[in-house]
């Protein structure tokens, strides 16, 4: 079967199912999950299809995607979310990046006093006004598939603020560093690290061992915040601090 031909099989599964897991395509497919692997991380990384653990999910509907990976191993988020707050302290400026785990963090928030966030997550602005805390949105493209801004003017418009700490979400984590299947959003997590006294990467162990497009950061010096009771050896040293939620 020829690329092109598995490709639409492909799409015409995950479009009907909303979502499929990389077993179900190979035993359809009659191929290698190694192959399934390739075909979905190149049909993402064109925008035909959204990645998660296990499998992929149809991008036709940005409210189904949004929801959908807030789902997904939703008591660890919580657990690490809830975690990353015990960082934050009165007075602090923060940086919320638009990670379904780092949403996790706001409910957490309102007892926090004096506290300002900066976010480029439209999600997390309506969620940050719910509890009136103090909020700034930075200008830039809309992204419309995860509600984030993104782009060269979110760049310059991320310049003009100042804060000392940042939360800041990922889609994968390997002995290379951390990974994201979109550029612009790449950017703006990796202008993000440098500008901030102290970050925080927030990684639920689903993402531990997958790879996508592109690096925004290197393990060195980072602050990592997971449930994976089993982060090997060889990245924990690479790692700054590592925090592990109970």
């Amino acid at each position: 079967m020829l690329k092109v031909e598995r490709y639409k099989l492909i799409l015409d599964l995950i479009n009907k199912k909303q979502n499929i897991t990389v077993e179900e395509l190979t035993k359809h497919l009659d191929v290698s999950e190694a192959t399934i692997r390739r075909d979905l991380n190149s049909l993402e990384e064109i925008g035909k299809i959204k990645r998660v653990h296990g499998g992929a999910i149809s991008i036709e509907s940005e409210d189904d995607w949004i929801g959908y990976r807030q789902e997904i191993n939703l008591d660890a988020k919580e657990k690490i979310a809830k975690y990353a707050t015990s960082f934050i302290k009165e007075g602090d400026t923060i940086f919320l990046d638009a990670g379904s785990t780092v949403l996790g963090m706001i409910q957490y928030l309102e007892k926090i006093k004096k506290i300002k966030v900066i976010t480029n997550s439209l999600t997390n602005i309506e969620e940050l006004s719910k509890y009136k805390i103090e909020s700034y949105l930075i200008g830039g493209k809309l992204k419309v598939i995860t509600h984030s801004l993104v782009g060269s003017t979110a760049i310059l418009s991320l310049k003009n603020f100042n804060f000392n700490l940042a939360f800041i979400g990922t889609n994968s984590i390997t002995i290379e560093g951390y990974s994201t299947p979109d550029y612009e959003e790449a950017v703006i997590k990796s202008e993000v690290l440098l500008k901030s006294e102290r970050s925080f990467i927030l990684c639920d162990s689903t993402k531990f061992d997958n790879k996508y497009f592109i690096n925004f950061s290197t393990l060195e010096g980072t602050n990592l915040i997971t449930d994976n009771k089993n982060v090997n050896d060889e990245i924990k040293n690479k790692l700054e601090n590592l925090y592990i939620t109970d």
